[in-house]
């Protein structure tokens, strides 16, 4: 009985998120998140965190309006949580994305206006987009690690 509730207690460790949010760190988020403080995320507020959320295969309203309570729960969920960009990105390979998929990341990785995109011969998605308010050079790699370049 205690191998089967030491098995059962690792099975629960493996599915749990190791980095889930707090509450306190999801609200502050929300926070920053809702500037015109309406209570909703819509229009240029919500385009990164759709954009997480069709990622992470969650339904997105049709009119992309993110309830603050759908956006707490897909922050306890780590839906809005990005990995490191592999050292050396954008990598070589074979991009499965499409440029939707592609724009998608971009978009969640802060940027926004993204444009143009067209995967060259190496296999990764590049275009244009704007950073801070400036245009940059984006590319996507396979792994979805995205940069400017």
């Amino acid at each position: 009985m205690k191998s089967f509730l030491m098995t059962a207690a690792a099975c629960l460790l493996l599915i749990t998120p190791a980095f889930a949010l707090t509450d306190a760190e999801c609200n502050s988020m929300w926070s920053q998140a809702d500037a015109n403080n309406d209570g909703s995320l819509s229009g240029g507020e919500a385009i990164r965190y759709a954009a997480w959320m069709r990622i992470n295969g969650q339904s997105v309203p049709a009119d992309s309006t993110i309830a603050k309570a759908a956006f707490l729960e897909n922050c306890k969920a780590d839906v809005f949580t990005s990995a490191a960009v592999d050292a050396g990105a954008p990598l070589e390979g074979a991009n499965s994305f499409t440029e939707g998929q592609a724009q998608d990341r971009a978009l969640a990785a802060g940027y926004a206006d993204v444009s143009a995109l067209a995967k060259d011969d190496k296999g990764v998605w590049r275009g244009t987009a704007t950073k801070d308010g400036k245009s940059v050079q984006v590319a996507v790699d396979y792994k979805g690690n995205v940069v400017t370049n």
